[in-house]
C-alpha cells in the first residue's frame, strides 16, 4: 500500500506528476500508483498501434507523391518537386503578426530528412526520416490545390472529405506527442482509439484485420484501476 510515507514516488515522478493521478483516484495513493502504471501500459500499447498506422500513411503518400515527380528529379523529395510540392504560400503568422512563407516549415524538414539520410540516400530512407507531422500537414488547407486534389485524395476511398481526415490527423499528432512525452491519456483513450482506427480503415483497409488483431489497446483499457 503506498502512503502519505512514500517519499520515493515524488521523487521518481514528481509532485505534480503524481498529484493528477492521486485526484484522479479520489486521494487513493494505491490506486495514483496503479493508475499511473496502467497509463505507462496503455501508452506503449498505443505507441505501438500509432507508429503501424504512421508507417502506413507515408508509404500510401508517398506513392501517391511519386507520380508528382518532375524531370530531372528522381523522387518528390527532390529540390524542384519538392518546390512545386510546396511553393511559397505567404501568410500572417498569428504569434507575430508577420508574414511568413508557411511552406517553409517542410521543405526545410524534407532538407533536413535528406541529410538525415546519409550520402547518396535512397528514396525509402528519406520517407523514413520524416516525422509524423510533416505527414499531418498534408491535408492542411493550404496544399488543397497542390496536394490534395491532384494526388492525396487517391491514398483515401473516394469522396474523403479533407478537411475531416485533417482534423482527425491532427489529434492522432497531439495525442501520440503526449504519448511520446509520457504525459497522462486518462481521459476519452477509447475515442482515441475509435479515432485511429477510423484513420486506419481509411489509409489501408486491406490492412485494418491485423492491424486490430495485433493491437493491445482495447484489452488495456479494461484493465483500468
Amino acid at each position: 500500500m503506498a502512503t502519505s510515507g512514500d517519499a520515493w514516488i515524488e521523487q521518481w515522478l514528481s509532485s505534480e506528476r503524481f498529484a493528477l493521478y492521486v485526484r484522479k483516484s479520489g486521494g487513493d495513493r494505491t490506486r495514483a500508483l496503479a493508475l499511473y502504471e496502467w497509463n505507462a501500459k496503455l501508452s506503449a500499447a498505443f505507441l505501438h498501434d500509432l507508429n503501424h498506422f504512421e508507417v502506413a500513411l507515408r508509404n500510401a503518400y508517398d506513392t501517391q507523391l511519386v507520380g508528382a515527380t518532375v524531370a530531372g528529379d528522381k523522387h518528390w523529395t527532390d529540390r524542384a518537386t519538392a518546390r512545386r510540392l510546396f511553393p511559397e504560400h505567404l501568410r500572417i503568422d498569428p504569434g507575430t503578426d508577420k508574414i511568413k512563407d508557411a511552406n517553409r516549415v517542410p521543405i526545410n524538414k524534407i532538407g533536413q530528412a535528406r541529410r538525415a539520410a546519409g550520402e547518396h540516400p535512397s528514396p525509402g530512407k528519406i520517407v523514413a526520416e520524416l516525422m509524423f507531422g510533416f505527414w499531418t500537414y498534408m491535408t492542411s488547407d493550404i496544399h488543397e490545390k497542390t496536394l490534395w486534389v491532384p494526388y492525396l485524395h487517391k491514398a483515401f476511398p473516394p469522396n474523403t472529405n479533407r478537411a475531416k481526415i485533417h482534423h482527425t490527423l491532427g489529434d492522432l499528432r497531439e495525442f501520440r506527442n503526449r504519448v511520446a512525452h509520457h504525459e497522462p491519456i486518462l481521459d476519452a483513450p477509447e475515442a482515441r482509439r475509435r479515432q485511429l482506427v477510423f484513420a486506419m480503415r481509411l489509409i489501408r483497409p486491406e490492412a485494418l484485420d491485423h492491424f486490430t488483431a495485433h493491437s493491445d489497446v482495447s484489452a488495456v483499457l479494461a484493465q483500468r484501476p
